[in-house]
């Protein structure tokens, strides 16, 4: 945790879409493998320009915590050197994902947002990746005030009191999700497979980050969002296999597929335009993609170096 900043994470990241959108990125589809009792996902990745080559293995495991005394999800990352393809580094992957996975909306908030001195944030959920999202919407734009909801009352007080001490804004546990939609930013990252909020109540000029849901039947927004959004994706071959928020209104015929507008590396590298209007709604949709596990994890690698931190181990 010492050597991994947020701040440091976001431009390690946005470094990584701008060389995925410019072909210097090599990124196989995650393959998955099924044992009896759990899902083991394999997600690789090579940068060439950051020189990053790294493969996260990620396992999820339900009898762990009863049986094992283990998390049900466990991460850990292999960083390769590229020019021997030895493996240079083994590190947890649980930290490292949850600070890249916010990096990734802190880059896409610096593109999205409109433009404007002081901002309002609105957090749905209140867990680990709801404070990672916090932290990099503090480290994208300057932000005044901030809403969190949460269907765990304690668990929205103690987020408020956390983050209020660390970054020193205060934070309101809102009432209702209506009152979430005042703020000028919307970031999503809960568990639900059901929509948070009523999309036709969204203001314009609003930018949502939507973090939490991850697979094909489930969803964080709902169609009438997705309809009204200027829709970015971290990948398109991501959203269409595994995102819920575009599949289920596709399906619906709310939309079509024309309506993915881009990929947020071609935001990054100036191919496609970002917000070009105040009052335009904007969307990033996050899958979480292996080249920001070994853009991350290159750069922990970098600083542990430098630190002389970690544990040389002979194999």
């Amino acid at each position: 945790m010492s050597v991994l900043k947020m701040k440091d994470c976001m431009q390690a990241v946005e470094q990584a879409f701008r060389e995925l959108s410019d072909g210097n990125a090599v990124m196989p589809v995650r393959t998955a493998i099924t044992p009896p009792d759990g899902l083991s996902l394999y997600m690789p990745a090579y940068l060439k320009e950051s020189e990053a080559l790294a493969c996260k293995v990620v396992s999820v495991f339900k009898n762990n915590p009863e049986k094992f005394n283990l998390p049900t999800t466990i991460g850990k990352v292999l960083l390769q050197d590229p020019k021997t393809g030895d493996v240079i580094c083994i590190m947890d992957g649980g930290y490292l994902t949850a600070v890249r996975t916010g990096a990734a909306s802190g880059v896409a908030t610096k593109y999205l947002a409109r433009e404007q001195d002081y901002y309002s944030v609105a957090v749905f959920g209140a867990g680990v990746q709801a404070k990672m999202q916090f932290w990099a919407m503090i480290e994208a734009v300057n932000v005044a005030e901030a809403k969190v909801f949460d269907l765990n009352e304690k668990m929205a007080e103690l987020f408020c009191s956390e983050m209020k001490e660390r970054f020193g804004v205060k934070v309101k546990k809102a009432a209702s999700a209506d009152e979430m939609l005042e703020c000028d930013i919307i970031c999503t990252a809960t568990s639900s497979s059901t929509p948070l909020f009523d999309g036709n109540k969204l203001r314009e000029g609003t930018h949502i980050n939507g973090i939490g849901s991850h697979t094909p039947n489930a969803r964080e927004l709902d169609s009438a969002t997705i309809k009204r959004a200027k829709f970015i994706g971290d990948s398109r071959e991501a959203c269409f296999k595994e995102a819920g928020d575009l599949l289920i209104p596709i399906y619906e015929k709310v939309i079509d597929e024309n309506h993915f507008y881009a990929e947020l590396g071609e935001v990054i590298t100036g191919k496609k335009p970002g917000r070009v209007d105040s009052k335009e709604i904007t969307l990033f949709k996050s899958n979480g993609l292996a080249i920001q596990d070994a853009a991350t994890a290159k750069l922990v690698y970098l600083k542990a170096l430098e630190l002389n931190l970690g544990r040389n181990i002979e194999i």
